[in-house]
């Protein structure tokens, strides 16, 4: 007997009996076993429980499979907040396949760039989207199978791209379909493209293993008990709704399904289905507490909401608390599932005075419970700043729920973990209790109603309108949607451009809501080198 080896691994090997890899896929499996008639999911006057969930989930596994649908192809999605997206989450992952969800708001040539990039094998979209999918088809190298979703709840006018319907699709394939989890828990389960410093997006690669741990972290972070209602206010193509599709298996809760964002809706179903939480940018406060008197509704019990991007103003968080909605402030970005970082309140700061309370709100704050590290750390030496609520540094991740990498990209993925952390690109400062607090974007990406916009991509558009001859685009404050894009431009010798014509010059180039709110004509200013000095046009547009 080789007495090197240690008597913890001699004979103490990972077999069927004592591992299996981990996925969130066995969450809806558990959820079906234990809790069959309640409640999953709600849309319009359907009502799902979670045997049928689980059944369906199988059956389109089961039919992609038919199509040669298989390990490491791709799926990819243009659907609002509807059962076929829960769906998708499961069934597409069971299959063996990587899903691919697509932003709805995208213009034509970015979702041509994503379907090729993503080398799509099939995609399922909803008719409502049928104008810009079909451009973009069109514009694809790809040819995909095409599924249309037509909703039954609220049915949609757009002509159909392809063959099969996707409820006929979804009938032909097995309810019993006897899926595995994945043969690695790193293999692929998701693709996720988000804007950089550049025009095209980098797709970003989830494995089995980050979903499941996230999904679970958000339920201890939420403090989700036992069936909660959770009302889809949050886009599930943004980083696949944080991972909740997932984590509302867990505790066998119920999916409220919300095909738009409008007042009136949210409002009704808060209130008629006894929503407990929801998630989403600074917009959808706002778009609550400014419904017209009519539209609200009072509540009988308290909502938990999470939200992103900028930390809303105190006279927010006191309008949502008289409302009935506790909020809570997150941080992440799409390379670590969406949200790892938490503003973990302390029942000592209630009795802090209101502006010093809002100062603890505005951070950012520690690490989910299934990060392994997080930190603020100097550019070059990577070492910690210190931790006095001052010195800049850039955040930094380290953990499981750290992305795969950027899918066909090594330079950029290397770039990313270098040094062995993730460079969020974000800077910010630790505070001596160990909350970080955002200064600033080093990559100069726009947040906009919780969806990213490149300053560079918008540049790059008014840089090809014939008046201009030079651009900087930053980001502005603004009450309802966090951040809105604001253009400082200069206009050639002689040139007429008006702001109106620049704008709409940018929505006809790029999706209406990357295009610049506010236009202001002037000198750029410049450093010796010629560089613009971003950091003085996001001061003016502040003050705007």
């Amino acid at each position: 007997m080789d007495a090197s080896v240690s008597p913890f691994a001699r004979g103490l090997d990972k077999t069927t009996a004592n591992y299996a890899a981990l996925s969130p896929l066995s969450f809806l499996a558990r959820a079906a076993d234990v809790f069959p008639d309640t409640t999953a999911i709600i849309h319009g006057n359907q009502r799902t429980d979670y045997r049928s969930f689980y059944r369906r989930a199988r059956q389109l596994a089961s039919a992609l499979a038919n199509l040669g649908v298989g390990r490491n192809d791709t799926v990819s999605v243009m659907l609002p907040n509807v059962p076929p997206m829960l769906e998708a989450h499961y069934g597409v992952p069971m299959s063996g396949a990587v899903l691919h969800s697509m932003n709805t708001r995208l213009d034509a040539g970015v979702i041509a760039f994503q379907l090729d990039h993503a080398d799509c094998k099939v995609l399922i979209t909803d008719r409502e989207y049928a104008p810009v999918v079909q451009e973009s088809l069109s514009l694809a190298s790809v040819r995909p199978t095409v599924i249309d979703y037509s909703d039954p709840e609220f049915p949609q006018d757009g002509a159909r791209l392809g063959t099969l319907d996707y409820e006929e699709f979804l009938q032909s394939g097995d309810p019993d379909y006897s899926w595995s989890l994945p043969e690695d828990e790193w293999d692929a389960i998701a693709l996720n493209y988000t804007s950089g410093t550049t025009g095209n997006p980098k797709g970003v690669v989830y494995h089995h293993r980050g979903a499941y741990l996230l999904a679970q972290a958000n339920v201890i972070t939420a403090a989700m008990t036992s069936h909660p209602v959770y009302l889809w206010t949050l886009p599930m193509f943004h980083c696949n709704g944080w991972c909740f599709p997932w984590s509302l298996s867990v505790v066998a809760g119920t999916h409220v399904c919300l095909r738009w964002v409008r007042p009136k809706p949210m409002w009704d179903l808060i209130a008629d289905e006894k929503v407990t939480h929801l998630c989403g940018a600074p917009i959808i406060m706002s778009t609550l507490l400014n419904a017209a008197p009519d539209q609200k509704r009072a509540l009988d019990h308290p909502v938990e909401f999470f939200t992103a991007a900028a930390p809303p103003p105190e006279s927010v968080l006191a309008a949502m608390k008289t409302a009935g909605f506790n909020v809570t402030h997150l941080y992440g970005l799409t390379e670590v599932y969406g949200p790892a970082v938490v503003n973990d309140w302390k029942a000592e700061w209630d009795a802090l005075p209101l502006d010093r309370q809002a100062q603890k709100k505005a951070r950012q704050g520690v690490r989910y419970v299934a990060l392994e590290d997080l930190a603020v750390l100097d550019q070059q030496t990577l070492e910690p700043v210190p931790a006095d609520g001052q010195t800049l540094g850039e955040v930094m991740f380290r953990g499981n729920v750290v992305m795969k990498g950027y899918l066909k990209n090594t330079a950029a993925t290397e770039e990313a973990f270098a040094g062995g952390w993730f460079h969020s690109g974000d800077l910010g400062v630790m505070h001596p209790d160990g909350y970080i607090q955002l200064k600033d974007r080093s990559k100069d990406i726009i947040i906009s109603g919780g969806e990213n916009i490149s300053s560079i991509e918008v540049e790059e558009v008014l840089y090809k309108h014939p008046d201009v001859q030079a651009a900087a685009v930053v980001a502005r404050p603004d009450e309802k949607w966090g951040e809105t894009p604001c253009a400082f431009v200069e206009l050639r010798q002689g040139a007429t451009a008006s702001d109106t014509d620049l704008i709409a010059f940018c929505r006809e180039h790029l999706a209406n809501f990357k295009a610049p709110r506010t236009i202001v004509f002037c000198e750029l200013p410049k450093t010796s080198t010629g560089k613009i000095q971003k950091f003085t046009l996001r001061e003016q547009a502040k003050a705007l």
